[in-house]
């Protein structure tokens, strides 16, 4: 997981919201079999963005209230926050071309 950061509820804020760069956070658990499937697209997404997008995960299982703050139900979820705001969100195990399309958009 090369430059991904594992994320909690009590550090949620500061590494996603208060971050001087886009993030996107990934929203997983364990048990989640189209989380891990996704799990290496991220781990590109964040290698490929490397010093342009901080990308974090939070696992939903052990972090119950970020995910609530911002209605996740579903897992996986992707969410891009620029300036402490959420910009999109991607639901599901998507292919890699629509998560670069989504960090592009949030970039440009």
């Amino acid at each position: 997981m090369a430059g991904i950061v594992d994320v909690t509820d009590a550090s949620f804020d500061i590494q996603v919201l208060q971050a001087d760069q886009p993030v996107l956070v990934d929203f997983w658990a364990p048990h989640c079999s189209a989380c891990r499937s996704l799990s290496p697209t991220v781990d590109e997404i964040a290698r490929d963005y490397a010093g342009q997008v901080k990308v974090v995960k939070i696992n939903t299982d052990d972090n119950p209230q970020a995910p609530a703050r911002y209605g996740v139900r579903a897992i996986p979820n992707l969410l891009l926050f620029k300036g402490g705001a959420v910009q999109a969100q991607i639901i599901g195990n998507v292919p890699k071309m629509k998560l670069v399309k989504a960090v592009e958009q949030m970039l440009g």
